[in-house]
């Protein structure tokens, strides 16, 4: 191998277990630092991983031009750490405060099995949106479409089953997250059982 690694080393491939973590909101400072607004209250994800991936804003779908090459496929980061609310980072090759601001926008992606072990009854929330949840009586909810954090604790958004909406019931069920209404989470069988009635 040649001093220094090949192109391919140095820009590694896409990870196909790729999850967005978070965005680049502004330049930190005039020595190249961004700031990153995490999607997660415990950005974990972020100090773990030293390559995040790098995607263009949405609104950059709708004006590709724009976007063409202004942004690097993935970021070598070099140092991270918390800020206020969020979190600033400094990544290799990113200088000065006007390559830092071209950054803008871009959306964070790590690999995640860069991501720390959960704890006994912690979960990552990527790993629960999907999951079907059903009752005590062995009743249909539907199916976890998202979360809401709360402060205090984290609330499921259970999407009806599409028959349930047609019928004219609300679309979502919310439901705390919390040990007094959920019973299991089975990962391996992809089901959630709480103690919640099909009327609340």
């Amino acid at each position: 191998m040649s001093e220094g690694g090949t192109s391919a080393e140095l820009e590694p491939s896409w990870p196909a277990d790729a999850l967005e973590v978070g965005r680049i909101g502004d330049a930190w400072g005039v020595k190249g630092w961004v700031k990153v607004q995490p999607y997660s209250s415990d950005p974990q994800a972020l100090f773990r991983s030293r390559r995040w991936f790098v995607q263009p804003p949405e609104d950059s779908v709708r004006r590709p031009a724009a976007a063409a090459g202004r942004y690097p496929m993935s970021l070598a980061i070099e140092q991270v750490r918390t800020h206020g609310d969020g979190v600033v980072a400094l990544a290799h090759g990113i200088v000065d405060r006007g390559a830092a601001e071209a950054l803008r926008g871009a959306r964070l992606f790590v690999a995640r099995s860069t991501f720390p072990a959960a704890g006994k009854d912690e979960y990552y929330w990527v790993d629960l949106i999907g999951l079907a949840v059903r009752n005590r009586q062995g009743e249909a909810l539907g199916e976890v479409a998202g979360l809401l954090d709360t402060g205090p604790h984290s609330v499921l958004r259970v999407r009806l089953a599409s028959a349930d909406a047609a019928a004219g019931a609300e679309s979502e069920r919310l439901i705390p997250f919390v040990s007094a209404y959920v019973d299991d989470v089975d990962l391996a069988q992809r089901l959630i059982t709480v103690d919640w009635g099909l009327d609340y």
